[in-house]
């Protein structure tokens, strides 16, 4: 299941966009990958990064992943409900699992990032 609404980078974050602020996490497919997550490293609130610099770590039982930003600007939040359970990630990826909310620096990013139909491609070819 690949929310449509959603946009979708190739190593694969999800951010769903309202007014000028991302909600990012990773998908249903990543932590299928990853296995149980063990472990969540949040980026610092307020931080300036820029697209697809690495923000964060999952840490699972099988590896440690970097989580990448699929868009740059102000990291304005992260979900601290991870630190006490990072297994939200596994259980709800594109809801209670989200990682950081961010102000986007440049809208038109958006406009590089997959659709679901392509992401859901991307998956199957992997």
């Amino acid at each position: 299941m690949i929310p449509k609404e959603l946009k979708y980078s190739s190593e694969h974050e999800w951010i769903r966009v309202e007014g000028n602020i991302g909600t990012v996490g990773i998908t249903s497919y990543a932590q299928e990958q990853l296995g149980d997550i063990v472990f969540v490293e949040l980026p610092e609130t307020g931080k300036e990064v820029n697209k697809m610099e690495a923000v964060a770590v999952v840490e699972s039982v099988k590896a440690a992943s970097d989580i990448y930003t699929p868009v740059s600007g102000r990291i304005t939040e992260v979900n601290e409900e991870l630190n006490d359970s990072p297994s939200l990630i596994n259980e709800d990826p594109y809801g209670k699992g989200w990682i950081f909310r961010i102000e986007l620096r440049d809208p038109r990013e958006l406009d590089e990032l997959l659709s679901a139909e392509e992401y859901e491609k991307l998956t199957k070819e992997e």
